[in-house]
């Protein structure tokens, strides 16, 4: 291993891939380290980031520009063993005074623009996601008040590579247009090699097997874990986080002598369940609309429904849809069904399966017969 990525450790997979830091991460340290720089009045060329998976960074300042009226700087994405587009990349944080007492943030140079309703951002707004709008804005009110300032703050993003970066992502097609959208729910990259993800999806299912857990929950990711934590009240230890690869996590089960699996996820991924996708990353297939607007076809949406849902960008926005035509109900119920048949038919008589849907607005919007059932049985631990 180079001097570089020895520097660059913050830890590994069980599979030993190294972690990266998200561009999230990267912006809010840049204007962490930006603010310090204007409000403190000394140069700054390193700068800590506790993330919100609790690793703490410490991260190389870049590109220092400093003024008595702003500053600004950069930190470089690194996104591990993870094969992102985005890796190299300098994010930079513009840090100024401004009038009022608010935290301002917006996107410059590189960073997109949603152009289209249904995106986590408003129309016009950066594509600077939630968390990340977060991290910035505490680190950055965490500067404030350590030097007693209570004015005013501006806060600009910009990636000067992420306009002709964003080509090879799904941006365009999201309609966030003019560069990339600033991520991350964790802070932390998680290497997504395909062979490193199913070797993990077995090892952990299989210690759980051997701890005596016959059933367990499985959960594509952060969305699903913090579903089943803080919606559900359902221990974390009892699930495994099977990223995209329903199949294989089936195979799994069944291969390990598993006797119940009950998988847990967001509508956005688990609506292609429907149509016997068993790999639900973009790349694979994306038939989430198509699902949606069939099932609503035979709950007597009309013309004009089918066709609006067609049209959506995201399946909340498809749920906001079918929730105001009063068909939501009716469509989940077909849809649940159609994800049972294909999970049976892929799990076979030896292993129990089901599965939950749920959205961040609506909580559950759908289970399959033996939802409650599959739960009450790893909720026992049984055998």
């Amino acid at each position: 291993m180079d001097k570089d990525n020895v520097s660059k450790e913050i830890g590994r997979t069980r599979s030993g891939l190294r972690y990266g830091w998200t561009t999230g991460s990267c912006a809010a340290a840049a204007a962490k380290a930006a603010a310090q720089m204007l409000f403190g009045g000394e140069e700054i060329r390193h700068v800590r980031l506790m993330t919100p998976k609790g690793i703490e960074l410490y991260l190389d300042v870049e590109s220092v520009t400093w003024m008595p009226d702003y500053a600004e700087c950069a930190v470089r994405k690194y996104s591990g063993d993870d094969p992102d587009v985005t890796d190299g990349l300098l994010i930079f944080a513009k840090v100024e005074r401004c009038g009022g007492d608010q935290i301002l943030l917006d996107g410059g140079a590189g960073v997109g623009r949603v152009t289209k309703p249904g995106l986590e951002q408003q129309i016009g707004q950066a594509a600077i996601n939630k968390v990340p709008r977060k991290m910035i804005t505490e680190e950055v009110s965490g500067v404030c008040r350590e030097y007693g300032y209570s004015g005013g703050v501006k806060v600009l993003i910009s990636i000067p590579e992420g306009e002709e970066t964003a080509k090879k992502t799904f941006n365009p097609r999201l309609g966030i247009t003019g560069g990339l959208s600033v991520l991350g729910t964790s802070g932390i990259v998680e290497p997504m090699s395909e062979k490193a993800l199913t070797d993990t999806i077995y090892l952990e299912m299989k210690m759980l097997h051997e701890s005596g857990s016959s059933y367990c929950y499985a959960v594509p990711g952060n969305y699903g874990i913090d579903f089943l934590t803080e919606s559900m009240g359902i221990d974390p230890d009892l699930a495994v986080k099977c990223s995209n690869y329903v199949g294989e996590t089936i195979d799994d089960a069944r291969l390990l002598g598993m006797k119940g699996l009950l998988l847990i996820g967001h509508v956005g991924k688990f609506i292609k369940l429907a149509a016997g996708v068993m790999n639900t990353h973009s790349r694979q297939a994306d038939c989430r609309m198509e699902v949606f607007a069939s099932h609503a076809a035979m709950a007597g949406a009309d013309t004009d429904t089918v066709k609006a849902v067609m049209d959506c960008l995201n399946t909340t926005e498809a749920v906001r849809i079918l929730k105001g035509k009063g068909l939501l109900q009716d469509v989940m119920k077909t849809v649940m069904e159609r994800i049972e048949f294909y999970l049976r038919q892929r799990a076979g008589e030896e292993l129990q399966i089901g599965a939950i849907v749920f959205s961040s607005e609506e909580g559950i919007l759908g289970q399959t017969e033996n939802a409650a059932r599959l739960s009450e049985k790893i909720e026992r631990r049984q055998q």
